[in-house]
């Protein structure tokens, strides 16, 4: 097999270079994508050249990313998806194939960070985050990849969490359980489908400013303990993640798989 062709690079007059296309010529399915982090993955996933399914039960919201996308001249359609139910994700692989011709990336950003101690955490809560957060992953992917071996192969990108890689008191049991199956279920992925050039990897977030963090960020003492414990000073913000999505959706990643992209200002590195 040829590597893949190099991107193309350009000055931006500013000290720095900007690529061209980066994704050119590639179908995505972007999971969460009606806000925050995934809305942003969307906008930056189509200026590169890909054609995007924006995902999400937020359908007004979705629509508007969509509309917002195909004014700034990309290519995206939106498709409502409950990521817990089998038959959505069946109508958004399929909307990808059947629209697009073709599915190569898929990235699985949905996901809800609700919980308490594990003695008040009760098995309703427990079931919920552990269906949107895990099993989300494992139906999106089960979909994915039958059609992403037609293609030729692939990358999926799973969006877990720094607290699916280390226990932390800010965080949940059953949020990091989630978490932390994502990470193991990705490596899992990447070994049994590498001979089918689908390639898996997950990203690992540190606290990041969107809304599923609006109630600690609307609190000056809650704010200043998560900022505290990061070294770089700061909460992530949804650039950060994205373009680390951004290069493991790309063929710039190519012979890479099954890693974990720690993405956390340096909080883990302590």
């Amino acid at each position: 097999r040829q590597a893949p062709a190099l991107v193309e690079w350009r000055p931006t007059g500013k000290g720095g270079v900007e690529t061209m296309g980066r994704l050119e010529g590639k179908v995505a399915i972007i999971t969460g994508g009606a806000r925050g982090q995934g809305a942003l993955e969307a906008e930056l996933f189509a200026k590169e050249g890909a054609k995007v399914v924006i995902c999400d039960i937020l359908d007004q919201e979705g629509k508007d990313v969509e509309a917002k996308v195909l004014a700034t001249g990309g290519d995206a359609v939106y498709s409502h998806l409950d990521v817990t139910r089998d038959d959505d994700w069946q109508q958004a692989v399929g909307l990808a194939e059947s629209r697009y011709g073709q599915l190569d990336v898929l990235v699985n950003n949905a996901g809800i960070a609700r919980g308490a101690s594990i003695e008040e955490t009760s098995e309703e809560l427990w079931d919920e985050v552990l269906a949107v957060n895990t099993k989300g992953v494992f139906l999106g992917t089960r979909r994915a990849i039958p059609v992403m071996r037609r293609a030729g192969g692939g990358s999926i990108i799973n969006v877990s969490s720094i607290a699916g890689i280390l226990g932390r008191k800010l965080a949940p049991a059953v949020y990091s359980a989630s978490k932390g199956a994502v990470r193991v279920f990705t490596k899992s992925t990447a070994i049994q489908h590498a001979h089918e050039r689908i390639r898996c990897n997950s990203i690992h977030p540190g606290p990041i400013d969107t809304p599923m963090l609006a109630g600690i960020t609307a609190n000056p003492a809650m704010l200043r303990e998560r900022t505290d414990e990061v070294p770089l000073g700061r909460l992530g913000n949804s650039e950060d993640v994205a373009f680390g999505v951004l290069y493991l959706a790309s063929d710039e990643s190519s012979w890479i798989t099954g890693i974990e992209l720690i993405i956390d200002g340096g909080i883990t590195a302590m």
